[in-house]
Parts: C-alpha cells; structure tokens; sequence
C-alpha cells in the first residue's frame, strides 16, 4: 500500500517525531503562490520557516520556499520521508550545493551529519519512523534529492506573478567554517 498523507496523518507518533525533524503535517490554509498549470495545489505539510510540501498530480513532492525557491525534492511522498528521515539537514545540503554540483552535495551531507547536536535524537528517530512505517533505508538519498531537483520542471510563482528560483544555492561548505572544518 503506498504512503499517502492520510495513511501517514493516521499515525500520530510518527507524525510527532517528523515535527522534531522539522517537517509538520498542517497544510497551510492562505495560499501565498501559485503552480503553473495546477489549479488547486494539495498542500501537505510546512517547516518551521513556513516553507510548503505540495504533494503533485504526478505524486511528486514539491518544496515551496517562503524565501523565493522551489522545486521538486523527491518522486513520491514514500521518498520524501525516506530524505526526511536520511538527512534531516537537507535543505542545507542544497543550500551548499554550489550550484546543483551532487559531489558537493555529499561533502555537505557528510559535513552536516558530522555536526550534528543531537545525534543520539535524531538515529532514534530515524529507526522509529522507520519501523512505525516499514520503511527500508534509502540507498542514495543525496544522488535521489539531486536528481529530483535537476529533474523539477514545476514553474511556482509568488502572488505578483514572479517565478520563484532553483533550489540549488551557490555556497559549498567551504564558504561555512564550521562545516569546512568538518569536512577536513
């Protein structure tokens, strides 16, 4: 049976531990931007930014940005999980992508589960969302957000008509001293 949005809502446990991996499942009620050639986009979820998870026609995810970014982040919402759970941190995993380059994006995956604070936390969270779904671990979950991104052809567009931008940043960890040290 394929996770949808009410099979996930259903458990209440596994929603509590995706909220302290910042992913709620409260769909935003004011629509703020629009999704060329969707009329009524389904709104699944926010984080603690108020950034959107649209879950699309086609069963893709798609990550609206409350600073002007979007794209689709992962194939369905069974993969959206799976990254969640994977790499928490992965909005800064694009944030330091250095453009959509995916060899940058491991070094910044490497470096951001190395500095982790609460890591104990978050591998309990991990296996439990895991279990509490019978979810198998991802293989490659940065190779699959990279690949959802470079793949995203969905045009979001703020409420004055512009179209917001990539995913993709410019930094790399080499731009954050903490994670460049990481790295090292």
């Amino acid at each position: 049976m394929p996770l949808t949005p009410e099979v996930l809502t259903a458990n209440s446990e596994v929603v509590a531990l995706l909220r302290s991996l910042d992913v709620s499942f409260a769909p935003d009620e004011e629509p703020w931007f629009t999704i060329d050639g969707i009329e009524s986009p389904r709104h699944i979820g926010s984080d603690g930014s108020g950034s959107a998870f649209v879950l699309l026609p086609s069963q893709h995810v798609l990550y609206v940005s409350s600073e002007g970014r979007a794209g689709v982040i992962a194939e369905s919402l069974e993969a959206f999980i799976q990254l969640v759970v994977a790499r928490p941190y992965w909005r800064d995993i694009l944030k330091f992508s250095a453009g959509g380059d995916l060899a940058e994006m491991r070094r910044a995956a490497d470096a951001l589960e190395a500095t982790l604070d609460d890591e104990d936390e978050v591998n309990e969270a991990r296996e439990d969302i895991r279990g509490a779904l019978d979810l198998p671990e991802t293989n490659d979950p940065v190779a699959a957000l990279y690949e959802a991104v470079a793949a995203s052809d969905a045009i979001v567009r703020a409420t004055d008509g512009s179209p917001f931008t990539t995913l993709f940043n410019r930094f790399s960890i080499d731009n954050n001293p903490m994670l460049r040290n990481a790295a090292a």
